[in-house]
């Protein structure tokens, strides 16, 4: 994603390595105070693969895609600031993502537990392809691939 995308009240563009600590504030984990999550917030940010949703109130949400899953694209993360759920940002960026994805499959998984996620990746148009235990311990992991409708190559 190159460019900034205006969805009316809100707009979705490439994040800013001067940016993690902004995404730092909305991530609940790295509020929490978790190391690793901050530290991969600041490398997302110096690397440009970080997407965030913004309004004039400042950030709402951020989308990664990394693609070192078997060489192809992966939603590794999509945080919404939880004041700013259910007004459609997820979806924005997980579009704005699969739009500017560089290899021809798009993955992310989320687990069994979540299941506003794997509604808004129902909603979005990704499908289910697999299941994986092992990761947290009684909450499997579920894959899913970004297909497009209709013959589109984007959402």
């Amino acid at each position: 994603m190159d460019d900034a995308v205006d969805f009316g009240d809100f707009r979705v563009r490439r994040a800013s390595a001067s940016e993690s600590d902004a995404l730092m504030r909305i991530d609940a984990v790295a509020l929490e105070g978790d190391v690793a999550r901050q530290e991969r917030i600041r490398r997302w940010c110096r690397q440009g693969l970080a997407v965030v949703a913004e309004d004039a109130s400042g950030l709402l949400g951020y989308c990664v895609v990394e693609y070192t899953f078997f060489e192809q694209g992966f939603v590794s993360m999509l945080m919404v600031a939880p004041s700013a759920r259910s007004r459609g940002i997820g979806r924005q960026l997980l579009d704005a993502v699969a739009t500017s994805c560089t290899t021809p499959k798009l993955f992310t998984s989320t687990n069994v537990s979540n299941q506003p996620m794997q509604r808004l990746l129902h909603r979005a148009g990704w499908s289910p392809v697999g299941l994986l235990h092992g990761l947290d311990e009684g909450d499997p992991e579920l894959f899913y691939l970004w297909r497009p409708r209709s013959g589109r190559t984007h959402p």
